[in-house]
């Protein structure tokens, strides 16, 4: 016998008394009450800027000390979880070993839904042992309805071993959020189909993903500007970008940026180092490592 949940107390359960009569709209009015309640997530956003700011700045020094960001979550959380930390690498040139994923059903869940694994507390504690996660790691646990046994069972387990946890979800006061070191719970009302996170919810989530991977990111060294300086160059799309990337950080022409970036292995940030600061690209290499991959940082001192 399954233990009773009651969905009165979940606030992403909560039924939109603007989208009542959805079902008897036609097809543009469909879409337009949902981009009326799509517009209400970044504002929703917004309001959670001091705890976003504060889970970044622990993100960025837990990577630092040489752990992993490694995300958590089941259903639509889990796989948008697994969507940001899998994009960082080509990104931002940061692998598993930097930001890492996984989601209650593992990797087969992605492509169909594993609904009874989120309610295994047992089940988490498995996966997070076969990630090797440490006291070095922190964990960004996933669940929009803030109570999802598998993101608990991580989340205790995390900070059993010391690791600092962060939790997002959409339901404010939720036993995730209070679990947390850092809580982020946008407040978003009822979902245009009650219930359905992967509307609103999933978009609220996928907008603060990003935000933690991104800001770490650069705070981290990997952008110079506003340019992706650690893209790897993985197709010729990529190539491209990356002397697109080095002309635009340095004002140099296309030949000599590519000529750089054939002397330092393809990498962006390597090659501009080496232009700015007339360097070749083992000393380029060595500015780097000795201060955190910032390019910035570097040109403060020359």
């Amino acid at each position: 016998m399954k233990d009773n949940i009651n969905l009165d107390e979940i606030n992403t359960e909560q039924r939109n008394p603007l989208t009542m009569h959805i079902d008897k709209e036609s097809t543009e009015g469909i879409i337009r009450l949902m981009n009326s309640e799509d517009a209400k997530v970044a504002v929703a956003v917004e309001k959670e800027t001091p705890n976003i700011v504060k889970a970044v700045d622990l993100i960025t020094a837990a990577i630092r000390s040489g752990g992993r960001l490694i995300y958590c979550g089941c259903g639509t959380s889990g796989r948008l979880g697994i969507l940001d930390a899998v994009e960082c690498l080509p990104t931002f040139r940061a692998d598993s070993t930097v930001v890492d994923a996984f989601m209650a059903g593992g990797n087969n869940a992605l492509f169909k839904a594993v609904e009874h694994a989120e309610d295994s507390k047992e089940l988490a504690v498995e996966d997070m042992k076969a990630k090797n996660f440490s006291d070095k790691d922190i964990l960004c646990g996933i669940a929009a309805s803030g109570r999802t046994p598998y993101v608990i069972g991580a989340m205790e387990y995390a900070k059993s071993l010391g690791a600092k946890v962060v939790g997002l979800t959409c339901s404010k006061g939720s036993e995730i959020d209070r679990l947390a070191d850092i809580g982020i719970s946008p407040q978003l009302g009822g979902e245009v189909v009650t219930g359905s996170t992967r509307l609103k919810s999933g978009t609220a989530q996928k907008m603060i993903l990003n935000m933690l991977s991104t800001a770490t990111m650069i705070k981290l060294g990997k952008v110079y500007q506003n340019l992706m300086v650690d893209v790897k160059a993985t197709n010729n799309k990529l190539v491209e970008r990356c002397i697109r990337i080095v002309m635009e950080a340095t004002g140099t022409g296309r030949e000599n940026a590519l000529k750089r970036l054939e002397e330092c292995n393809f990498s962006a940030k390597t090659a501009i180092v080496m232009i700015l600061c007339g360097v070749d690209a083992d000393e380029a290499e060595n500015l780097l490592n000795s201060n955190y991959g910032r390019i910035s940082d570097i040109l403060k001192k020359e």
